[in-house]
């Protein structure tokens, strides 16, 4: 027996046979089934129907308080028409007030949901009430009630509905006698545990999701404005923010207390405002030499390191930053020539990046500006599936590229396109790249070269205030929406199937196709898990799915495919199943800003962060 959903406080039981095909919680729903044999019924006092102008009212009494009770509506009066039960086609069924019409197939079960209707119990007996209209308006109808338990199901009910005050007298239909008696027959329905098949349909729309997009670059120097930020995520349509925390008066000293109060501060900004923050730390922001020393680096970065710590719920990535101009690690005083480095050179930029992985949360990943600095520093061979997330410094160092499309090399990024294309192509499947714009040249700054260079290199976000020019050329042509919708992850629901019914503790079959149509799966770890919702009472159950969005790719689907143990402590009831991707980080997995929307139409719960998957379970003890 289960709870039922927008029903009368009478109404408040259902049995497992019709929990899924009477839910209505999806669109429609039909399941091929013979035609229904001739019920047996218990003795009961006759069912009745009076009419007025607008609407038909049923009287069906009953000795116990039943779990359901039916109404079949034959409007047409042709028993070989709609849903055939005991002489009658229905084609409109009635059941704990919820109207729905028949959309089976040669009289096989099949049922939409169409609206709740006016019902109530009293002294024994309920009453339903339909407008007329919405049963089409006929002038007469036929009808069968059914109510359990046991089962109780009427003789054929004739009602002419042209008489505004008819008082009807129901013609009895001999009960069957079959040889040998039968066992009642069930409603139609999947066996239990059973698997039910639900389509989606995807969304065009631009979608703010974290950790991916056009983001904001936001001078933290200042105190952060947090209406700014918010703003930039509600009306903006951005999740991400560009903190370059200048340490500009500490080239030669420790960083004062003051100054990191300061970078916590920015962080609670960031945190109440819903964003996450791509985070880099740098000596200046002109084209100057100025940095400080590899130890005074060190010095720096210890300092720094229980803030980033502290913080790491709301940091998405950190640039490696500190050398050189804007922290971009070319024009430099004390790490040499980018494109001629001594050993030495190499020595004191890898001791910098090394640091950084030390005291950058392990979680989080680090990139670098050139590829030259990891394969010079570290690899030489791209990043591998299996050497992915493994907690390497291989493994958590990604790129960015701050002048992309500018020239040939883009600006210097380059130094050999036709080793260096192949080699970033492989290693952003699994770590973070993106960056910005700097200047206008064309052809290659145009849609074409823009959309197959961000496909091709997995880019996750991109700078909106810079270089304008360029992208105001792709809003020119044509490009600047599509690039919007597929920086990063968008993720696609396409069919699933899930089970019908289940039991505490017990086992809950869940398949589900999603496609990644986005240019990159998402470059940090977080949780996937079902949350099962009581219809009446809103209690949530969640069960942790076996799944890594990590390994979503870009351009392919995949199946989840599992088995789950349901709660041992479920409350019996209708469940609806969503689908939630939270943070990973427990000060953000209830926050619904952080959570990932599917890019599908008619699922999405911006209130919660769930993505309901239109599906319903009922749950017996």
């Amino acid at each position: 027996m289960f709870q039922a959903q927008n029903i009368s406080a009478s109404f408040v039981r259902r049995p497992l046979a019709a929990m899924l095909v009477c839910a209505g919680l999806v669109s429609s729903f039909a399941m091929s089934q013979a035609a229904a044999a001739p019920v047996a019924s218990a003795t009961a006092a006759q069912s009745t129907i009076v009419s007025d102008t607008r609407n038909v009212t049923f009287r069906i009494p009953f000795n116990a308080t039943p779990t359901w009770v039916r109404i079949y509506i034959d409007t047409d009066r042709v028993a070989t028409s709609g849903y055939p039960i005991n002489g009658i086609g229905a084609g409109y069924l009635i059941e704990n007030g919820r109207l729905y019409q028949y959309t089976g197939n040669n009289g096989a079960w099949g049922w939409t949901f169409v609206k709740n209707v006016p019902n109530s119990t009293a002294n024994g007996a309920a009453s339903v009430t339909v407008f007329r209209a919405d049963i089409g308006g006929t002038a007469a109808i036929t009808a069968i009630t059914q109510t359990d338990a046991p089962t109780v199901t009427s003789s054929i009910l004739r009602a002419d509905l042209t008489n505004p005050t008819p008082t009807p007298t129901p013609t009895p239909t001999p009960t069957p006698t079959p040889t040998p008696t039968p066992t009642p027959t069930p409603t139609p329905t999947p066996a239990p545990g059973a698997t039910v098949p639900v389509s989606y349909n995807a969304s065009t729309a631009v979608i703010t999701n974290p950790e991916r997009g056009f983001y904001r670059h936001v001078g933290c120097e200042a105190p952060l404005n947090q209406s700014q930020l918010t703003s930039f995520r509600t009306s903006g349509g951005e999740s991400l923010m560009l903190c370059v925390f200048y340490l500009r008066n500490f080239v030669n000293q420790p960083i004062n207390q003051t100054t990191l109060n300061l970078f916590q501060q920015q962080m609670d900004t960031v945190r109440k405002a819903g964003l996450k923050a791509i985070v880099r730390f740098a000596y200046n922001d002109n084209n100057s030499p100025v940095d400080a020393t590899p130890a005074m680096v060190n010095t720096h970065l210890t300092q720094l390191a229980p803030y980033l710590a502290n913080n790491k719920d709301v940091i998405s990535v950190v640039q490696a930053g500190l050398i050189g101009s804007w922290g971009e690690w070319g024009n430099t005083q004390n790490y040499g020539d980018t494109y001629n480095m001594t050993a030495k050179n190499m020595a004191d930029r890898k001791s910098v990046v090394d640091k950084l992985l030390q005291v950058v949360p392990a979680e989080r990943q680090v990139q670098l500006r050139m590829p030259l600095f990891k394969t010079k520093l570290y690899s030489p061979t791209a990043l591998t599936a299996g050497e992915a997330f493994t907690g390497t410094a291989k493994a958590r160092l990604g790129h960015h590229n701050d002048c992309f499309l500018s020239n040939s090399s883009d600006y210097g990024t380059y130094i050999n396109p036709s080793v260096e294309f192949p080699y970033l192509q492989a290693e952003t499947n699994y770590v973070a790249s993106g960056g910005e714009t700097c200047a206008y040249s064309p052809p290659r700054s145009d849609c074409p070269t823009a959309l197959s260079e961000m496909t091709r290199f997995h880019w996750s976000y991109l700078n909106l205030d810079y270089n304008t020019a360029v992208l105001d050329k792709w809003k020119s042509q044509g490009c600047f929406t599509q690039v919007d919708q597929k920086l990063g992850y968008r993720f696609v629901m396409k069919n699933g199937s899930y089970s019908s019914t289940g039991k505490p503790g017990g086992s809950f079959a869940f398949n589900l196709q999603v496609q990644n149509q986005g240019w990159a799966a998402p470059f940090n770890a977080r949780g996937v898990e079902l949350v099962f919702r009581n219809t009446a009472s809103g209690a949530l159950y969640r069960v942790k799915l076996a799944a890594d969005p990590r390994t979503w790719l870009a351009n392919q689907t995949v199946n989840l495919n599992q088995t789950v143990t349901l709660p041992a402590n479920m409350a019996k009831g209708w469940y609806s199943v969503m689908l939630h991707l939270p943070d990973a980080a427990a000060s953000l997995r209830d926050r619904p800003e952080y959570a990932i929307q599917m890019a599908n139409n008619g699922t999405w719960e911006a209130s919660t962060g769930f993505n309901n998957l239109n599906h319903t379970v009922g749950i017996a003890q």
